[in-house]
């Protein structure tokens, strides 16, 4: 097994892009395109999120975000990037890898969101196809995973088309806007990854 090593320009500088996308870390200077997508979508985005903070869409709460991105990715926890659409720079959504582990696992979960106009055009497809490489390649996973709401289709199909398996059923697996939520569960092995 290879032992992890960080990128030698640091792990906060990937920035993967490709399919007209870019990928990269939230900027305090994206606070408002972000918080203007978050909320011109809220209505979309909340039966399939955790109920969102009372201050989230504010400057100080994605300050906070910020500090706690940087905190997670410092330590190898998770990954956060922001979707941009290279043509307009118009961000379109999100990608969080989360809950990494190392050691004899080597593995971490992505949950993802797209703003509502940009919703189910591709763009969540060719992000995570852009994203998996980096994921395989520059963190050196062996395995990503993924949970979604058996309601979700859409997000089933992105998955599904980005090459991942569904693995069973975990019962109240997430609080998902104030309720304990079954989830799909879902994987993707680096052997089995066609980049």
């Amino acid at each position: 097994m290879a032992l992890f090593r960080l990128p030698s320009s640091g792990p906060a500088a990937l920035a993967p892009r490709g399919n007209g996308l870019l990928l990269r870390a939230p900027q305090m200077s994206d606070f408002l395109q972000w918080a203007h997508l978050r909320e011109s979508s809220r209505d979309y985005l909340t039966p399939w999120e955790p109920i969102w903070p009372s201050d989230d869409l504010t400057r100080s709460g994605f300050r906070r975000r910020l500090r706690r991105y940087a905190e997670d990715i410092a330590a190898d926890r998770s990954y956060p990037f922001l979707i941009f659409r290279e043509l307009d720079s118009a961000m379109v959504g999100g990608i969080t890898l989360a809950n990494v582990r190392r050691g004899i696992v080597q593995a971490g979960t992505i949950g993802y969101w797209v703003g509502q106009p940009y919703a189910h055009r591709g763009y969540m497809t060719a992000a995570l196809r852009v994203l998996l490489p980096t994921l395989f390649g520059e963190l050196n996973l062996h395995r990503v995973e993924a949970a979604c709401i058996p309601t979700n289709a859409p997000s089933i199909r992105v998955l599904e088309k980005c090459g991942f398996s569904r693995e069973g059923l975990a019962r109240r697996y997430l609080c998902i806007n104030g309720v304990w939520q079954d989830h799909l569960l879902f994987g993707l092995l680096h052997e089995d990854f066609r980049g």
